[in-house]
């Protein structure tokens, strides 16, 4: 509905092997960015939804879904973060992969424009016309919504349509929006590396890392850090753990993050 295919389809299909259709749902009913449509549940929980939907539309073995999320990031706090999520159901064999992918690399944002000089200014901050834009009148019961706004022309009859004063916002939907296109592209990456990550007991796939283990030796005091000394890889069908040494591990930390060294 939103394009994703775009960017997934030729990913999964060259490391797959498998061949991609779009099956034509209404994924606005699961929720929008906009707020029209309230999401119900976690990301997963929508992205699942989407799975089971397309399923009863096709004879398919597998369907996949995409689900984002923005607002402040879970850690930094004081930034814009973007969180995709990617599904992908496995309907024969009655399970599900998960993959996520955390960035600040996003456009999203809003603010109240009273003037079409600061509706031009937020246009070119957030990177118009490249990126589409959105705008909402909240002042009235019945909010008015023009989405998918990539022209000037478009821009200003929308703006004048709403009585010269707006609340503008970044249009999140993937089509519209290159940068959260690029996210997507990047989640892609770690499902693909989760899918083809085996079990070394039970050779399934989707072994991968659930879990982190601090205690990275400081490189001045050799004093435990926050730092990942291990990461847990978990099996979701038959539970085997283990520790592993995360790729490109360091075997020390950089005393700048030790707590007594620099507390």
């Amino acid at each position: 509905m939103h394009g994703k295919e775009q960017v997934l389809a030729p990913l999964l299909e060259q490391a797959l092997g498998v061949h991609c259709e779009v099956v034509e749902i209404n994924t606005d009913a699961f929720g929008t960015f906009s707020g029209e449509v309230e999401r119900t549940g976690t990301p997963v929980e929508a992205a699942l939804q989407k799975c089971r939907a397309a399923l009863e539309k096709t004879d398919a073995d597998l369907a996949l879904a995409s689900e984002g999320s923005f607002g402040p990031h879970p850690i930094i706090g004081l930034v814009p973060g973007n969180e995709e999520w990617l599904v992908l159901l496995d309907r024969r064999n009655n399970r599900h992969i998960v993959a996520k992918h955390l960035t600040t690399e996003t456009n999203f944002t809003g603010q109240q424009v009273n003037s079409w000089r600061e509706l031009s200014e937020f246009a070119q901050r957030v990177g118009f016309p490249a990126h589409a834009l959105l705008l909402k009148n909240r002042e009235t019961a019945a909010t008015v919504y023009h989405k998918g706004i990539a022209t000037e022309a478009a821009l200003r009859n929308a703006f004048d349509q709403l009585g010269g004063t707006a609340w503008a916002e970044t249009d999140m939907r993937a089509m519209h929006n290159p940068t959260r296109m690029k996210a997507i592209a990047a989640a892609a990456g770690k499902l693909i590396e989760k899918i083809l990550s085996l079990c070394p007991v039970c050779h399934e796939p989707g072994f991968a890392a659930t879990d982190a283990i601090e205690g990275l030796p400081c490189e001045l005091c050799r004093r435990p850090t926050r730092g990942t000394l291990f990461l847990i890889y978990t099996c979701t069908c038959c539970g085997h753990r283990e520790e592993r040494i995360p790729p490109g591990r360091k075997p020390y930390q950089d005393a700048m993050y030790c707590d007594y060294c620099n507390p």
